[in-house]
């Protein structure tokens, strides 16, 4: 299967939006979380460390939003496969992905807008609000 093209960056307003939406499941739950949201080319456009969020998380959730838009899939895949072991582990060897749980491409008309990622708490817990994020786009 072809992988989605990338559109132009996402915008300001819909960056709120998907921000606004993460924060609002990470508060549901009283998560201290780190929410990164990067454009089509990988470039941060805005971080919310939220209230008591771990500092090591910062470069963390970076990394997973990087990671789904250049690689433009969920970063849980390449968790996945390094899970699985044989050749999942030489990921490993990449220095240009980060293999956790909680990092979503932001997809708008069909094309990968940007991408939000999410630390602080187990990776599904990050997936889980990265994923309330993602779900703002549909109301943009």
């Amino acid at each position: 299967m072809k992988p989605l093209p990338y559109g132009a960056p996402i915008a300001l307003e819909q960056a709120r939006a998907v921000m606004a939406a993460a924060e609002a499941e990470a508060a549901a739950h009283d998560w201290p979380m780190v929410i990164a949201i990067v454009g089509s080319g990988g470039q941060l456009v805005m971080l919310h460390a939220l209230d008591q969020a771990q500092h090591g998380s910062v470069p963390v959730a970076q990394g997973k939003a990087e990671t789904a838009v250049n690689f433009r899939r969920p970063s849980k895949l390449f968790e996945d496969a390094v899970a699985s072991g044989s050749l999942g582990l030489r990921l490993l060897g990449m220095h240009n992905l980060l293999p956790l749980d909680g990092g979503l491409p932001l997809v708008a008309d069909g094309c990968v807008i940007g991408a939000i990622g999410v630390s602080g708490m187990q990776s599904t817990q990050d997936a889980q609000v990265a994923a309330a994020g993602a779900a703002a786009l549909a109301g943009c």
